[in-house]
């Protein structure tokens, strides 16, 4: 039952996350907002929901290693699995965009989380407040940074939901919020009735099986850009998830009910995982003679370092 309720809590966030996005940029639309920020914010924040759904529902039910492992593990995966299998199918770009400002920032992020929890080994509602503020000010510099620069590469938007229904968009809102929302009651469910089944704890399950879930529709999505070679991918745009996992899921989730680490091991260990993850793209991206791509050989050191991170957390 255990392993159904985790399939089906899968299956309802990838469906709900998919309607929400749709009824976001719909609605966004419809309101005259420009293409540029549907994109750039809209659809980036939507696209996190999933996350924010199971990270608050966790909080709430008392399991605050369960929603802290869930962005740090969704984090690890977006970089170690994601970019490195989509490396492996079609090469990354990067750029000095990249380097002098998304990498920063993530680095940035991740830096204040575990400050916040190595302080008092909580993430308060201030705290989060402060990721929050810190999110919106990221966004800004985002939009007028994109509005000066033309080459840079936003989120695709489709123009076609402008024109769809009221009656419609209301459907898709409706789905999407009961899909996420009884989506993330059963993955919290499933995986915590699992974790009892395998003898371990929440955060490992979190860290693991919970995080790929959340991850599947970003690693879709990636994986199917990168075989049709439709555009050039960018890196940017793919470790820009991770941003807002740490601004506005963690964020928002410490505002509704501060998180309190349970297990050591989330500080020790699996935090300094994810700046690990983080920090290493930047010398995998100036390797030479490539410079400012990420290739297959680079994408096979990024998965392979994710297996071993899996491996780790269920073996130790």
């Amino acid at each position: 039952m255990d392993y159904l309720l985790l399939f089906l809590g899968v299956s309802l966030l990838v469906i709900g996350g998919e309607f929400l996005v749709r009824s976001s940029v719909s609605i966004s639309l419809k309101l005259n907002i420009s293409k540029m920020i549907v994109g750039l914010t809209v659809v980036s924040f939507a696209t996190s929901v999933p996350e924010l759904f199971v990270s608050v529902i966790a909080a709430i039910e008392g399991k605050p290693d369960f929603a802290l492992g869930n962005v740090v593990g969704s984090n690890i995966a977006n970089i170690g699995l994601v970019l490195g299998v989509t490396a492996i199918i079609h090469k990354l770009s990067t750029d000095k965009d990249f380097l002098r400002f998304y990498w920063p920032i993530m680095m940035l992020f991740s830096g204040f989380l575990y400050y916040f929890l190595s302080t008092e080994l909580i993430l308060s509602a201030f705290e989060g407040f402060i990721l929050i503020i810190g999110l919106i000010i990221y966004l800004l510099f985002l939009v007028i940074r994109t509005r000066t620069k033309k080459n840079i590469i936003i989120e695709d938007v489709d123009e076609k939901l402008k024109s769809a229904s009221y009656f419609k968009v209301f459907i898709w809102l409706t789905v999407g919020i009961l899909g996420l929302y009884f989506g993330s009651e059963w993955l919290v469910s499933g995986s915590t009735g699992i974790a009892r089944d395998f003898g371990v704890s929440d955060r490992v399950i979190s860290l693991t099986m919970v995080a790929l879930g959340t991850s599947i529709p970003e690693l879709a999505a990636s994986v199917i850009a990168a075989v049709k070679k439709e555009k050039d991918l960018s890196l940017g745009n793919l470790i820009g998830s991770n941003i807002f996992n740490i601004g506005s899921v963690l964020g928002i989730t410490a505002v509704i009910h501060p998180l309190e680490l349970d297990s050591p091991k989330m500080l020790s260990s699996d935090l300094l995982w994810m700046i690990g993850f983080s920090f290493i793209i930047v010398p995998l991206a100036l390797i030479i003679p490539k410079r400012y791509f990420v290739n297959r050989l680079e994408g096979f050191v990024l998965l392979i370092a994710y297996m071993v991170f899996v491996f780790l957390a269920f073996y130790q």
